[in-house]
């Protein structure tokens, strides 16, 4: 009994630290904490493992906070808060452990202090930012397949989840994934508090239909009151015992529960209590029997890994060989995985067209079928990035990308380490005609800070993009596609990020890349046979684009320069070297884009006729006469 009352005191503790913070910051949800305080406590103080020297240890648990954003390291678990709006009560929970002060806790949301209003891993204790609801659980069943089937240790992930969150479709495509893969190191914990922001959830206490989703998506599934510490001891126990499939806790709580004549009460979401606060601490006060709560002991157990990955072997093609940049992917990936079997392939049901097919084949351990649901990819990919535990590339056609743009915005907050490789780019693919023709991944990804954004035009070139984005920390993009090109670089070619290649001399620099680098060439061939030389620049990369050898090929070119791109005009190619030449002057520059969204046809046949085939490249040189 003394231990269930220490639980029941660290929740209480729990929520005045809550109601401090937020109104230390005047803002911010102390009633969306308040209805996770019992679980914070038993999480924190009765079922996880971790370690307050090294809360990032790869054998602690993780906390994923779907609720917070916000997740727990060096635990023998994970715990990811999905609802990152709740953060102040994980800061308190971190507090209550003994990782920092409490006094520490009245700095929330001020600008020089990491705790901020959503956790990101400035904090120590985050392996990632969360927040923007709905994405925690795929990336708590990313970290659970690193546990399971490649650290292989006990391990366990929890991941936080709110009730009004769960109307988010990537919450169930984790949840499918999940089942799929057998993740019994997952625990998904749903806080049905009934009400969300600005009305009642759907489905508010109607626990019996949450119970059937969840198994109907092959979870077990125990249905506790949430504010019983004893009946939350017992259905974590369960849960850690249950084999074969995720365990979904789903716990009936209230907003502001403890709090007297705000608990249960709707238009309290994201609001400090302001005069009420004196009050509601001094009734939590009142039910605190001032006992205290022990971390469990925590032996950390887990395999050393190393990252460092080059290919195997270089390159090895014949120059005028036609290979197209997907299928020189597949092949780079499996030398990558020669040399570390830590390089994890993910796709979304495309693998026979992005050719990570070729790595499943040499490698069928290492790789992961995530089916079409893009944004579950994503965050898988993202969480098993973390911690340093693997270099997961994740494989799809371009265009999809865009379905997990916020997945990918929040891995920039994150500080993730994922590789992006979109095959299908463009209108070179064809008759599928506009859906699957990408031309707006180059905006959507030079957005992202941080992320680096690869063009191959050739087989050679594609190998080292895939090397050179696996040996580095952090986002990258690399763009495919589909037909065959020549090879135009020796196998012995060195590149390097933000550095292009000058494949033609004199006196108009053309830009292209992927196709259109090829476009460019022929273009060039054209030209010097009616007396017109041309430079032709292949930027590698799009960002960091390389600007000074752009304006330095561009000076040498009488500052004529014609860019042409499979790509809508706005974020591609042409405002990339646009952007580079900003601050010179005596420098023109024509920009050849697709302007209008095509239709199906041969790929030579909409090349021509969007604007950017060999053709239209010499109208614009000549034009510049």
């Amino acid at each position: 009994m003394a231990k269930l009352q220490a639980l029941q005191d660290v929740a209480n503790r729990l929520r005045i630290n809550s109601i401090k913070a937020t109104q230390a910051s005047k803002s911010g949800h102390p009633t969306s904490c308040a209805s996770m305080a019992e679980i914070m406590s038993v999480l924190f103080f009765d079922t996880m493992r971790y370690s307050l020297k090294e809360p990032r240890h790869p054998a602690s648990d993780r906390l994923k906070y779907d609720v917070v954003g916000y997740s727990i390291f060096n635990v023998n678990t994970f715990l990811l808060l999905g609802k990152g709006h709740s953060a102040p009560i994980l800061y308190a929970a971190w507090a209550e452990a003994g990782l920092f002060p409490v006094s520490d806790l009245l700095n929330l949301r001020k600008i020089d202090s990491d705790l901020e209003g959503h956790p990101t891993p400035r904090l120590n204790f985050v392996d990632v930012a969360t927040g923007s609801l709905g994405q925690g659980l795929s990336v708590a069943a990313g970290m659970a397949v690193i546990g399971k089937y490649f650290d292989k240790t006990d391990f366990r992930t929890y991941c936080l989840i709110g009730d009004g969150e769960s109307a988010e479709g990537s919450i169930w495509e984790a949840m499918a994934f999940a089942s799929h893969y057998k993740l019994d190191n997952l625990c998904a914990i749903f806080d049905i508090n009934r009400l969300g922001q600005s009305e009642p959830t759907s489905l508010q206490h109607n626990l019996d239909i949450y119970e059937a989703r969840a198994k109907a998506f092959g979870f077990e599934t125990i249905v506790v009151d949430g504010h019983d510490v004893a009946a939350l001891v017992e259905a974590f126990a369960k849960a850690s015992s249950t084999k074969g499939r995720p365990t979904a806790i789903l716990a009936k709580t209230y907003k502001g529960k403890g709090f007297p004549d705000i608990e249960d009460k709707d238009n309290w979401h994201g609001k400090p209590l302001g005069d009420k606060a004196d009050y509601v601490i001094k009734h939590l006060e009142g039910q605190l029997k001032n006992l205290s709560a022990a971390i469990q002991p925590f032996n950390p157990v887990a395999p050393e890994i190393s990252l460092k990955v080059s290919l195997n072997e270089p390159p090895s093609y014949k120059l005028g060989d036609k290979i197209a940049t997907r299928q020189a992917y597949g092949t780079s990936l499996v030398k990558l995985g020669n040399t570390n079997p830590r390089v994890l392939a993910f796709d979304g049901d495309t693998k026979n067209s992005t050719f990570s097919e070729t790595y499943k084949k040499a490698f069928p351990d290492r790789y992961i079928e995530c089916f079409i649901a893009e944004q579950n990819l994503v965050g898988v990919g993202i969480g098993a990035g973390c911690r340093g535990r693997a270099i997961p590339f994740v494989s799809t056609f371009a265009a999809f990308f865009s379905r997990a743009f916020d997945q990918l915005r929040m891995g920039a907050i994150s500080q993730a380490n994922i590789k992006c490789v979109g095959s299908h780019c463009g209108v070179s693919i064809g008759e599928d005609g506009p859906s699957q023709m990408a031309l707006e991944d180059l905006a959507m990804f030079r957005t992202i800070p941080g992320c680096n954004v690869f063009y191959p035009s050739d087989a050679v070139s594609m190998e080292r993009a895939t090397e050179l984005a696996a040996q580095r920390k952090g986002i990258d993009f690399i763009r495919t596609s589909r037909p065959a090109t020549p090879v135009i670089y020796a196998n012995d070619t060195v590149f390097e990020i933000g550095k292009s290649k000058v494949v033609h001399n004199d006196k108009v620099l053309l830009i292209g890349a992927g196709i259109t680098l090829h476009e460019a060439l022929k273009a060039a061939d054209q030209l010097a046979d009616q007396g017109v030389n041309c430079r032709v620049l292949d930027p590698f990369t799009i960002k960091p684009i390389d600007a000074a050898g752009i304006l330095e090929n561009a000076k040498a070119c009488n500052g004529k320069i014609v860019v042409v791109e499979d790509h809508y005009p706005e974020g591609g190619l042409g405002e990339a070297v646009a952007g580079a030449i900003s601050n010179s002057t005596g420098i023109t520059m024509k920009h050849l884009a697709v302007r209008e969204i095509p239709r199906s046809g041969p790929p030579a046949d909409l090349i021509e006729k969007y604007g950017i085939g060999s053709n239209s490249i010499i109208s614009a040189v000549k034009s510049f006469a």
